[in-house]
Order: C-alpha cells, then structure tokens, then sequence
C-alpha cells in the first residue's frame, strides 16, 4: 500500500516536472504510469488526496521482476535488448526497476541502450573470430551479448569496410571422404592465414590512427 505521503510527492514532483510521467517514475522508482496519472486526476478534482489507498496487485511478480534485473545487467544493459528477450515488461516499468536497482541511472533516457565500453582486444578477437568463422555471426555475436550490427560496425573500425567478413568454402565439388578430410587441412590453414592476416592488418590500422592522432597534436 501506497501512503499519503507516498502519493503526495509522487503528484508533486510529476507537477514539477511538466507532467513527465517517465521521468518522475524513474526519478522515484514508483509508482505506474496509470497509478501516478490516476493519482493526479484525483488531487486536480479536489486539490488533494484521499487518506486511505489499497494498491493493487503487481502486474508483475518479485521473480520476473529479478529475471528482467538479472538478464538486463548480464546482458549489456540494454533495455530494448531485455525487453525483447524475455517479452516484458513495457520500458517505462523496466527503467523503474533498473533505477530501484541503481538510483545513479536517474539521468538517462527512457528506453535507450547504455553503451558498455568493449576493450580493444575483445574487439580485434571478435573481428577475427567473424572473419574465419564457421559459424553465424549472430552467433559469434551472442556469445558476446552484442548485437550483430555491432559485430560488424567493429570489423568495418579495424579493418576497413572492403574488407570480406568471411571465409566461404567451395561445396560444388562432389563428396569423397579423403577430399573431404584435405579440404578440411586446407581450411584450416587458410583460416590460420587468415587470422595472422587479420592480426597484421588490425595493427597497421592501428598505427595508421595513431599517427594521425600524432600528427593532429602537433599541428594544434
């Protein structure tokens, strides 16, 4: 159950903020966006509140709730992302929870995906891993909680966006097991060139950045 003071604050800081429900929700950590709008239609009709208030069942229980907290932190922090894998809950309710959870998000949008730092050396054994693949690359990208547009984004930063980002074997020829098991040696091989390749040329790009950074501080 809600309190009056409870009630109270919630209907005067959303006054105090233009009547933006998302951001006194996230700013308080409650209440609905249908309870703070009914709460409010109540205090315009008579200036205030009734004293006593019965709540109304969560929509949602204390098990989905810890659920969505667990799969949005482990899972790069991204409310869109939470929201889609699991089914619920609506935004708005999700960055009321993650604020219980962390007050220091008060500040950020509503809905929008917080970008986790990736250091650089995950970046280039990403890039690499989706150049020689043999696998999907949404799959090499959910094994790193990244979206698949991102798995390429990196690739087009270190290597350029000309640069293949696979490795297509030739299937036309017909099935031997011996040609199968060369083919096999052959990939490999190429895929272990491929990867000194990709290491050579992560570096070169690299160094080419640094210079221009280099070069950028000593005209300034």
């Amino acid at each position: 159950m809600y309190s009056y003071e409870d009630r109270i604050r919630a209907v005067q800081l959303y006054i105090k903020l233009g009547k933006r429900t998302g951001a006194t929700i996230r700013q308080l950590g409650y209440p609905t966006k249908n309870a703070l709008k009914s709460w409010h239609l109540e205090y315009a009709q008579g200036r205030d509140l009734p004293v006593g208030y019965a709540r109304s069942k969560p929509k949602y229980s204390d098990e989905q709730k810890t659920l969505a907290l667990e799969h949005y932190v482990n899972y790069g922090r991204c409310l869109a992302g939470t929201i889609k894998a699991l089914g619920y809950p609506c935004r708005e309710t999700l960055a009321a929870w993650v604020y219980e959870l962390h007050p220091e998000t008060s500040k950020r949008v509503v809905g929008k995906a917080r970008s986790v730092p990736r250091p650089p050396a995950l970046k280039q054994a990403a890039v690499i891993e989706l150049c020689t693949r043999q696998t999907s690359a949404l799959a090499i990208a959910q094994k790193l909680a990244v979206s698949r547009p991102t798995l390429y984004q990196w690739k087009n930063q270190l290597l350029g966006a000309e640069a293949p980002a696979s490795m297509k074997p030739n299937n036309d020829s017909p099935p031997d097991p011996e040609r199968a098991e060369l083919e096999r040696q052959v990939q490999s091989l190429r895929r272990d060139i491929r990867q000194l390749q990709l290491e050579h040329d992560i570096l070169q790009k690299a160094n080419e950045l640094l210079k221009k950074a280099w070069a950028s501080t000593c005209r300034s």
